[in-house]
């Protein structure tokens, strides 16, 4: 019996990331379902002889892909699919509008990516209800006001505004439910039917920061959610509040959000900012009230191998002619982060 050919493919990443996020078990199960041209990852495709990529199906995509643009498409006239093994394909300008017109299926390791940011959060949400930062800054300067106090602290009927059903959104509903805590969330595309399938409660912007004990942010960045956190939804936050941020720096204003943590109302828990990174001599970065670690809620060392079994996944079902599990369609192009 003849063997079926297996589609030709490439790796487009930074070359250091190939080498940490795929093991050699993962080489050979791609091995398995295509026909790697070159072995060493492309980082240019403009490099590449175009009779190296004339065959080419299948790319596997992960940070550091140069854009699919005119160019590059160019000398990939039989692509018919983009794995991407991280989370957003828009960051960078990875995926063009030209991919989706030239009917190429894109798909993304976003949900994969999802787990370890919710892990991140859900970790922050229960040392901010404990009252555990302003705690370990009250050791270190006893002239730091020391907020949980007994009769505040816990991880009991505090209530909980996730911004964005997204799916880091979800994962973290999931984390959440084995804990007595209230959650609501506030997104314009999230119908009161899937609220109620998610265990939630779907209320405005405008309620979430109003009402909740730690509102953490899970919108995409797009026109319409830039800056969304500003002045006024920081100052109607209740005292003592705290604000997470693990999805995208420019969803809250920066400036603003400094002013009310100046006045010690309320905290913040930031793994993601704008700029970033911050100027050393950033207010944020020393503010007691202000919490920021350097963008590592997102997959990171073992965890880079979670992203690339997803992308694999992928490549294995369009090898045998399956749908994707995870697309990204041109109609949710402009709503992802």
């Amino acid at each position: 019996m003849t063997a079926v050919p297996r589609p030709r493919a490439v790796l487009a990443m930074w070359g250091g990331i190939a080498e940490a996020a795929f093991t050699a078990d993962q080489r050979r199960r791609l091995a398995h379902h295509v026909e790697l041209v070159v072995e060493q990852p492309i980082e240019s495709f403009e490099a590449v002889p175009a009779e190296l990529l004339a065959d080419v199906e299948v790319v596997v995509g992960h940070w550091g892909c140069p854009p699919l643009d005119t160019g590059a498409l160019g000398k990939l006239p039989r692509l018919r699919l983009f794995a991407y093994a991280a989370g957003s394909v828009k960051e960078g300008g990875t995926v063009t509008r030209e991919v989706f017109d030239r009917g190429v299926t894109v798909t993304t390791a976003a949900a994969a990516n999802a787990v370890p940011v919710a892990e991140y959060t859900l970790a922050v949400i229960l040392l901010a209800n404990k009252g555990a930062f302003a705690a370990r800054e009250h050791l270190r300067d006893p002239g730091i006001p020391e907020a949980g106090k007994p009769a505040t602290a816990g991880n009991v009927d505090k209530r909980v505004g996730i911004i964005g059903a997204s799916r880091t959104g979800r994962r973290l509903i999931e984390l959440m439910a084995p804990f007595d805590l209230e959650v609501v969330v506030h997104d314009p595309y999230l119908a009161d039917v899937e609220a109620a399938r998610l265990g939630v409660t779907a209320v405005t912007l405008e309620e979430l920061v109003a009402t909740s004990d730690v509102v953490t942010v899970h919108a995409p960045l797009t026109p319409a959610t830039h800056q969304m956190i500003g002045k006024h939804e920081l100052g109607t936050m209740k005292d003592g509040a705290v604000l997470v941020n693990t999805a995208r720096g420019r969803l809250v204003d920066t400036d603003a959000l400094v002013a009310e943590l100046v006045t010690g109302r309320i905290s913040a828990v930031l793994d993601v900012t704008w700029p970033e990174p911050l100027d050393p001599g950033s207010p944020l970065l020393q503010l007691p009230n202000a919490f920021v670690t350097p963008h590592v809620a997102g997959s990171m060392g073992s965890e880079l191998r979670r992203l690339a079994d997803a992308a694999i996944d992928e490549v294995a079902r369009f090898a045998r002619g399956d749908a994707p599990a995870h697309p990204v369609v041109a109609e949710q192009f402009e709503q992802l982060a």
